[in-house]
């Protein structure tokens, strides 16, 4: 692959995005800009460090930035009960974003298994 727009994991984590930012214009999150930027920027950091590491010359450097995509995907999925746990968004709007949000650091961790062995060969 010579683009990281063709990444399935980036593909995933770019809707897990959009769907953060189209959550955050809605209800009390809406008004909680501190909760809302830090939702807002894990879910951004997933995508930004798979296509930053996608570009890098070495793998060590890509695992390194699939790494940081993949802790961003988790800080999602634990700002995700945060929502939950204060009444910020509805459970089905939480459970679509719990599936996104999966779907984006499981394929991240595939592509970040591939790249090491790769690396083992």
């Amino acid at each position: 692959m010579t683009r990281f727009e063709d990444l399935d994991c980036w593909k995933a984590s770019r809707k897990l995005a959009k769907a953060i930012f189209q959550i955050c214009e809605n209800g009390a999150l809406a008004k909680d800009w501190d909760t809302r930027s830090q939702l807002k920027r894990a879910a951004v950091s997933i995508m930004n460090n798979i296509a930053e590491g996608h570009g890098r010359f070495s793998d060590a450097d890509t695992v390194r930035f699939l790494d940081m995509a993949k802790a961003s995907g988790n800080e999602v999925k634990s700002m995700l009960y945060l929502l939950e746990d204060v009444g910020y968004c509805t459970l089905e709007n939480l459970s679509d974003l719990h599936k996104l949000s999966d779907d984006a650091v499981n394929l991240t961790g595939g592509y970040l298994r591939y790249i090491n062995n790769r690396r083992n060969k």
